[in-house]
């Protein structure tokens, strides 16, 4: 990609609030106006954090008492002059994708996700097959399970779309959009004006009653160009991907950043980096990460060349004996493929090596690996194969 910069592609405009306005407020403009993102600010104007519309609608928060600043979070700040690399990274490590854009204190805009995706398909990356960047072989649900079984699966597996299929075909998708207008903030209505026996068990529809149809799919030999084009039309954060009528991929808007903030990744064959929502990692924390990642390169890296392993973390908002239940969910995004692994656990190291252990074994079961002698003794030594050493 060549040298495009934060300057040539963010937006200028911008739409404000005061961190003591109503939530209602920022609902009223997203809905009036449709920015991505919100600049909060205090009372004398000065800027404060980012309220973002994904935030606003997925809140069960009732918006006539709460204020913005509950909702607000820092988000990094760019320069004009960074490059798009580098910005697409600090998305990915903030979990944000709205970021502000600063000139030495001055506000002057945004760049969003969709500025940075945009940009890079109308160079010559753009002609590139969606297949090389898709997640292969996507997690599906049945279209007669239950909703509640698709939350499952979305925590479990961090994911935040899912297709639905019916008789091996595909029927639908649902995504965390479709589970808060028919779950959430339904059960959030039934506990405020409901007695308890008139409630609906909303978490027994079927997934085939709360999913978004028809599915708006693409070939694997779309170019990475017309896929955003046709996500940009439809006004949708993800593609599924079919081949003769049978799925065969998903492609989201991470899908998109991820290699494009390797443009500028360290000097080394497999390098890594972190996404974090909501947990604290210290120095030590990430450097034995870092380390155990190290062992687990030195294992790859002849295989695969090249590529990176992205590591999420994010809090379930569950707490045992005060320590939070942390989800770490890898992608490890190569030139041979895409590998996700998840785990989940009560600390960062445990969780990640919970993790990183279930991406090993992945590796070593895929077709990839599978006919290697040396690999396919190591898996079976992994799960335990009788006669296999320890």
């Amino acid at each position: 990609m060549s040298q495009v910069t934060v300057q040539d592609v963010f937006s200028k405009g911008y739409s404000t609030v005061q961190e003591t306005d109503p939530m209602s407020k920022c609902l009223e403009i997203f809905k009036k106006e449709m920015p991505p993102v919100l600049a909060v600010t205090n009372s004398k104007g000065r800027y404060l954090g980012v309220v973002t519309r994904r935030w606003a609608i997925r809140s069960s928060l009732d918006p006539a008492t709460t204020k913005v600043k509950t909702l607000t979070r820092p988000a990094p700040k760019v320069s004009p002059e960074f490059s798009l690399g580098k910005t697409a990274r600090l998305m990915i490590q903030s979990g944000i994708r709205q970021l502000p854009v600063f000139e030495k204190n001055k506000l002057l805009g945004f760049i969003t996700d969709e500025n940075i995706i945009h940009a890079a398909v109308t160079q010559e990356w753009g002609n590139t097959a969606i297949d090389t960047i898709m997640t292969k072989a996507p997690y599906t649900v049945e279209a007669d399970r239950t909703t509640g079984a698709v939350m499952s699966l979305f925590r479990e597996q961090g994911i935040s779309h899912i297709p639905v299929m019916e008789k091996g075909k595909l029927v639908g998708i649902i995504s965390i959009k479709d589970i808060l207008e028919h779950v959430i903030q339904p059960q959030l209505r039934q506990s405020i004006g409901s007695r308890e026996g008139q409630k609906t068990p909303l978490l027994t529809i079927s997934a085939k009653g709360i999913m978004t149809k028809p599915v708006i799919v693409a070939k694997p030999e779309t170019t990475l160009k017309e896929a955003e084009q046709k996500m940009h039309k439809h006004d949708i954060s993800c593609l599924l991907v079919t081949k003769e009528d049978k799925l065969v991929g998903i492609i989201t808007k991470l899908d998109f950043l991820e290699p494009i903030s390797q443009t500028e990744a360290p000097e080394r064959k497999l390098g890594i980096q972190f996404g974090v929502k909501g947990v604290e990692i210290n120095p030590d924390q990430q450097g034995f990460m870092i380390d155990e990642f190290d062992s687990f390169a030195r294992k790859y890296e002849n295989t695969f060349k090249q590529g990176t392993l992205f590591v999420y973390f994010k809090i379930h908002g569950t707490n045992h004996k005060g320590i939070p239940l942390i989800h770490c969910r890898l992608q490890l995004r190569t030139i041979k493929g895409v590998f996700i692994a998840s785990g989940e656990g009560w600390g960062v190291e445990s969780t990640f090596r919970v993790a990183l252990d279930r991406l090993d074994r992945r590796l070593l079961r895929s077709k990839e690996l599978s006919f290697n002698p040396k690999f396919a003794k190591d898996y079976l030594r992994k799960i335990g194969v009788p006669g296999q050493e320890p």
